[in-house]
């Protein structure tokens, strides 16, 4: 156990049997009252936020929080397999740790995960991918206005907005986050 001293902006706290990351944390002297710790905290598997006031003297729990890089394997159902690069370990990471970018994650890429005493509580995919069309209709001649969008399917399945000059097997960098197309890839 830690003092609320101990807190910083980033770590994981144990609070009320829920993992929480702190966003903001701010010491407090109002006036003639006790000072206290003002803080700001996100549920790390529901997302919602908490604030909550500790005394500068009340224990709080840290978290052993171990983050590294893996790499992704395959696709299992509900789970994502994924490497440990050093170790050549396997574990199983739910998707939804992933949030929408699961979509645009490819075999053999490199994601990060976050472990608390053996279970996955954070993923992180990388900014963006570089994927293949698999599937676009082809450009009208004449079809085009400035900022013109078609659908297209890229190679993990997802469908993102396009330009009409991109064509079927064109390589694209698509914002993980967003999904949004970002640029053409140049072979």
């Amino acid at each position: 156990m830690a003092k609320a001293s101990e807190i910083k902006n980033g770590n994981i706290l144990r609070f009320n049997g829920e993992l929480v990351q702190v966003e903001e944390f701010i010491h407090r002297t109002p006036g003639n009252l006790r000072a206290f710790y003002q803080a700001r905290m996100r549920n790390v598997k529901s997302g919602k936020l908490v604030e909550y006031r500790f005394r500068t003297d009340e224990e709080v729990n840290i978290a052993r929080v171990e983050t590294s890089d893996y790499q992704y394997l395959y696709d299992d159902g509900n789970d994502l397999v994924i490497m440990d690069n050093a170790t050549y370990e396997q574990f199983n990471v739910p998707k939804f740790l992933f949030g929408n970018s699961v979509k645009f994650l490819k075999e053999g890429v490199n994601v990060i995960v976050a472990f608390e005493s053996g279970e996955p509580i954070m993923a992180k995919a990388p900014a963006s991918a570089e994927l293949e069309i698999t599937y676009t209709e082809p450009a009208v001649k004449g079809d085009t206005s400035t900022n013109a969008l078609k659908a297209a399917t890229v190679e993990t399945g997802a469908e993102i907005k396009v330009p009409l000059f991109i064509n079927l097997g064109d390589k694209v960098k698509v914002d993980t986050a967003t999904g949004a197309y970002v640029e053409r890839v140049k072979s």
